[in-house]
This record gives structure tokens, sequence and C-alpha cells, in this order.
């Protein structure tokens, strides 16, 4: 199997005097052009930003009790899934990651934390059964979003009411 050594432009533009594309003098005047720049957004980093932010889901939200979300695969509602209402291990990882569904290191550790805090914690220590440890404790008969979302808070200050 040959490769051709095809010399092809690169895919993005580069200025013709050498300097950044990015550069404030870029203006749509003359042979420079505007690049648009997309900054990530910013995540939580640590878990009691990461707690807060999933109560601020629900709040807005509200809490479901059974799956992720209602309707998971869309059959009846067109709505985004991060604006559903959602049980607690979701709310979590869409705080964590802008998306329920999506696993994410520090959304394990918040959900690890929060389990360990109901109960004594579940028997096993695997991310699946303090998942469910979680969505057990979320999906008892009347329990309400603002229990949720007290736990989430007071679970999130704690060090600082403790100091």
């Amino acid at each position: 199997m040959t490769t051709n050594s095809i010399s092809r432009p690169p895919l993005v533009a580069q200025p013709r005097d050498g300097g950044e594309l990015t550069s404030p003098t870029n203006l749509p005047a003359f042979d420079r052009r505007p690049v648009l720049v997309l900054l990530p957004s910013p995540r939580p980093t640590t878990v009691p930003t990461v707690l807060l932010g999933a109560a601020r889901i629900l709040a807005a939200n509200g809490l479901w009790q059974g799956d992720y979300v209602p309707d998971t695969f869309n059959r009846e509602m067109c709505i985004p899934h991060f604006l559903r209402p959602m049980s607690i291990v979701a709310a979590l990882k869409c705080a964590a990651s802008g998306d329920p569904h999506r696993d994410s290191p520090i959304a394990d550790q918040a959900i690890s934390a929060l389990a360990m805090s109901i109960d004594d914690g579940p028997y096993w220590g695997d991310t699946r059964s303090l998942e469910a440890h979680v969505d057990e404790w979320g999906d008892e008969a009347g329990r309400s979003t603002d229990e949720a979302v007290a736990l989430l808070e007071r679970l999130a200050t704690t060090s600082e009411r403790a100091a």
C-alpha cells in the first residue's frame, strides 16, 4: 500500500502577516478575518460545587422518582433531558457534565459522598451500588424535591458549618 504525499492547505485559516488569529486587531477590514473563539463552559471542580449545582437543578426542574429522567427514549416528550425532572443521581451527573446520562469522575465522587452520608452507606462500595443506594433513598414514597435539595445543600455546606 502506497501513500501519496500530497501537500494540503491547513484546515485552519492562517493570517498572512504571521500574527495571531485571535488578536483584538483582527477586524473585518483588509485581509484580516474575525475568528469565533469558543471557550468551554466552566464545570464544577469540587464535590461541594457539584452538590450545590445538583440542588439548583432539582429545585428548578423537580425530583423524578424512577429512571434518571422521564421518557428516556423521547417517545412522548421533545424536551431536552437536562430540562426535565430528574433523579438525584441524574442531577449530580448533569451538574458535573451537563448531561444527566454522562459519567464523570467528579460526579462519581459526589455520588459516593452522598451515598455514604445516607443511612451509613451501602453494603458494597462500587459505583453502581452507590448510585443504587442514592436512588433508593430518592425513590421512597413521599420523598419531596425539597427534602432532596435540603440533603444536597446540607452535605455541600458541612465543612463550612464545621468551621
